[in-house]
């Protein structure tokens, strides 16, 4: 049809020079000039493909024109209401009265309805008992043939009194339109041959490309619509629980060192160098350069005898000291390590103590078996908080504003062990999707063993607290393998459409 009709086009140009009107044209399919609006919509595609090789130019006229509704359109099929209700009914005198239910069964409800009316109305039915008659042998469905005249115009010869009543009737709308005057082009041709598009291989191989028409570039065409970058789900949480944390008076740790000594990961954190984290089964450890330089050497000293020695009211573990283990270079397993430098910094500040408040989204690194669940790199939120005469009842009531604020209503807390808080909390959240309570972290309060030798005040106290960031963000997203938000299995598309999220 595309093709008829562009050859329709172009003889019409050349046996005339120039097509005055379109609605003049005859359509291949139909025998008929192209008048109504669907037909000129047809012709613009045409004229358009045309124009674009220069072949033709035209020029646009606007234009209204009146369409059948559905309805409108069933009324020139089966003719009006009002007449299939006419033809329903017997002759008066010729017949048995018909009453309206048998009426809406012969005709239906919405004939039955519409037409009784406007059969009245024009005299063309009547009563007789409880039933109705023909009052009148023959009529003229002029509603039929009004449409009729309207489905191959878009106008009525009647004049705009009617039109006005088909409108409010609901069976024509008025619609605007286009019609074209259409000209030579400067490569006007009467051949509808496509130009090229590409230079393939093939016709650089046989020489055609020499001869061949090539389609001109388009620089004003839009292009097709490049996809948009997309936030992954992990940085959407880490987003809104770090805006959580600003909103709550925090201040961002800088998290930058993703290697650090066994000092600051461990000693200074009153982990024993015994501990099993610090195994190579739990810990990535740097094979070139092994060892860190030394820390500041008092602080050093103070740290080493409390291990081994005791203090601050502890007694220690007893255990030699390694010079060795504690300037073994790893990956960061947690960036608790990044809180020891920050609380080193505040207790050593020259105008005194001052309290504050911490926190930090980053990644660490543990030497894991990786599964649905685990992976070897994951994220840690951590929140600090220091202040004097801290309690643990702080602590808890700080975690339950925290929690509410990220939508966690329902927490509760369970003792636990670490190494460097005493007491020790886990963290546990009632989840209503899965309907039972899972850990959603850990705290507890930094011990004296680690505070007294930084340099803090025997009154100041700091509750410390993490979770990963994976996994409040698998509960939000309902991901039940790690795998498929992080990693070479991560779906873009799923990513594109995750919505964002508020907890």
């Amino acid at each position: 049809m595309a093709e008829a009709l562009q050859r329709l086009i172009l003889d019409s140009l050349q046996s005339g020079d120039f097509i005055n009107d379109t609605r003049s044209l005859i359509l291949p399919d139909k025998g008929q000039p192209a008048e109504c609006l669907e037909d000129q919509i047809t012709i613009l595609g045409a004229l358009n493909s045309l124009s674009s090789r220069e072949m033709v130019k035209y020029d646009t006229h606007d234009v209204s024109s009146h369409v059948l509704t559905p309805e409108g359109a069933q009324i020139v099929k089966d003719g009006s209401h009002e007449a299939r209700v006419w033809s329903a009914l017997s002759l008066k005198g010729q017949g048995a009265p018909i009453t309206p239910v048998q009426l809406k069964g012969i005709v239906g409800d919405e004939a039955s309805k519409v037409g009784q009316g406007r059969a009245f109305k024009n005299g063309w039915i009547g009563k007789e008992g409880n039933g109705l008659i023909k009052l009148v042998p023959e009529i003229q469905d002029a509603t039929q043939v009004e449409l009729q005249e309207v489905a191959s115009t878009g106008s009525l010869k009647a004049g705009e009194k009617i039109l006005a009543d088909l409108r409010k009737r609901k069976l024509i709308v008025l619609k605007k339109g286009q019609w074209f005057t259409v000209h030579k082009g400067s490569q006007f041709s009467t051949s509808t041959a496509k130009p090229e598009t590409d230079l393939t291989a093939d016709m650089l191989t046989s020489g055609s490309w020499k001869t061949a028409t090539y389609k001109k570039y388009n620089f004003e065409a839009e292009g097709i619509p490049t996809t948009g970058g997309a936030l992954h789900p992990l940085l959407k949480v880490r987003e809104e629980i770090r805006n959580i944390f600003l909103e709550m008076g925090f201040a961002e740790m800088p998290t930058q060192s993703f290697v650090e000594s066994g000092f600051w990961c461990f000693d200074a954190l009153f982990v024993p160098q015994q501990h099993p984290a610090r195994d190579l089964q739990d810990t990535f450890y740097l094979s070139d350069p092994k060892q860190s330089l030394d820390p500041e050497p008092a602080y050093y000293q103070r740290v080493s005898e409390t291990h081994e020695y005791g203090g601050f009211g502890s007694v220690g573990y007893r255990a030699p000291w390694s010079h060795e283990e504690s300037r073994k270079l790893l990956l960061r397993t947690h960036t608790t390590a990044s809180s020891a430098h920050m609380l080193y910094k505040l207790a050593a500040k020259y105008d005194g103590f001052k309290p504050a408040k911490l926190f930090s989204i980053d990644r660490v690194f543990r030497n894991e078996t990786m599964d649905a669940t685990h992976l070897a790199e994951f994220h840690q939120v951590e929140g600090v908080v220091a202040d004097r005469d801290l309690t643990l009842a702080d602590l808890i009531g700080f975690m339950r504003v925290f929690f509410k604020k990220m939508g966690i209503e329902k927490v509760r807390f369970k003792p636990a062990y670490n190494p460097y808080t005493e007491p020790s909390l886990e963290i546990f959240a009632f989840h209503p999707m899965l309907n039972r309570w899972v850990e959603v972290g850990n705290s507890g309060m930094f011990r004296p063993e680690m505070l007294e030798p930084m340099g803090f005040p025997k009154d100041v106290r700091v509750h410390g607290w993490g979770l990963s960031l994976e996994r409040p963000t698998m509960i939000r997203y309902g991901i039940n393998n790690i795998r498929t938000l992080v990693g070479h299995k991560v779906s873009i598309e799923g990513i594109e459409r995750s919505p964002a999220v508020m907890f």
